[in-house]
Parts: C-alpha cells; sequence; structure tokens
C-alpha cells in the first residue's frame, strides 16, 4: 500500500509539459515519419501533451487521450488551453465568488496567460477579453 501511495506522490510531482500546434494545419501521423500513415490534420493553436521528443518529432497525447505523432516544427512554445466542459465561466478573479467576465463554450482555444494558486489559470479568448478559468474546466494546463 506505502508502495502505492509513493508512485502516486511521484506522477503528481511530475509536471507535464504542453505545446501548441504553431501553423495554420499540422499532420498527425501514426509513427515519427513523413512516410507513416497519416491520421489526422489539426488546426493553429490546438495544445497537445507532449509524451517524448526524439529526433526532429514529438509523441504526443489530445484532449481525448489518443496519442499521435507531430513533427517538432509545428509546434510553438505558446501555450493555449482547451475548454472541455458545456459551459466554462471565465471570471474577473481566481474564485468562485470573482464576477463572471464572460463564457465560453465546449473545444473552444484560449490562450494561457498564466497558471495562478488554488487550481486557476489566467486565461485570453482571441478577442481580446481574458480572465480567470478553473483547470478543472480546461486541458492542456
Amino acid at each position: 500500500m506505502l508502495g502505492a501511495a509513493a508512485l502516486g506522490g511521484t506522477d503528481a510531482a511530475r509536471a507535464a509539459e504542453f505545446r501548441s500546434v504553431a501553423d495554420n494545419a499540422a499532420v498527425l501521423y501514426d509513427a515519427p515519419s513523413t512516410k507513416a500513415k497519416k491520421l489526422y490534420v489539426v488546426s493553429h493553436g490546438y495544445p497537445f501533451e507532449i509524451v517524448v521528443i526524439v529526433e526532429g518529432w514529438s509523441k504526443v497525447r489530445d484532449a481525448n487521450g489518443e496519442l499521435t505523432w507531430i513533427e517538432n516544427k509545428h509546434l510553438a512554445n505558446k501555450r493555449n488551453v482547451l475548454v472541455k466542459v458545456p459551459l466554462a465561466q471565465i471570471r474577473e478573479g481566481a474564485g468562485d465568488d470573482a464576477p463572471v467576465v464572460f463564457q465560453a463554450q465546449q473545444n473552444v482555444l484560449l490562450e494561457l496567460l498564466e497558471v495562478a494558486s488554488g487550481g486557476w489559470l489566467r486565461v485570453r479568448h482571441r478577442e481580446g477579453q481574458s480572465g480567470f478559468v478553473k483547470i478543472t474546466q480546461v486541458w492542456g494546463a
């Protein structure tokens, strides 16, 4: 029992690395080669969790948990998050009692500006509105 708890603590302490698609469109493959099977095309800003990096390629996990490969040249350091709940509440401050500034529907991309304390993220919509969203309402952070 102690061993399982120790392992769980180690996993929780390991911070995931996320990056977003830099180009207007990028192809996802089933292996790290342009000769591999093309699976999907993803659009600008889509966030991925980096699982492993190998010679110009990254094995990535998407919001649905699917693993694919993408060329590193298509990834930016700029971070976005994807709304995963039907309607996310973006608030003026990092707290449930802060006024709602705007709402974002499921699958909307928001630019990640900073990780705030207490499980909140400061985000910005592409139209310029910004505020704080609960980390549990988005994927990619």
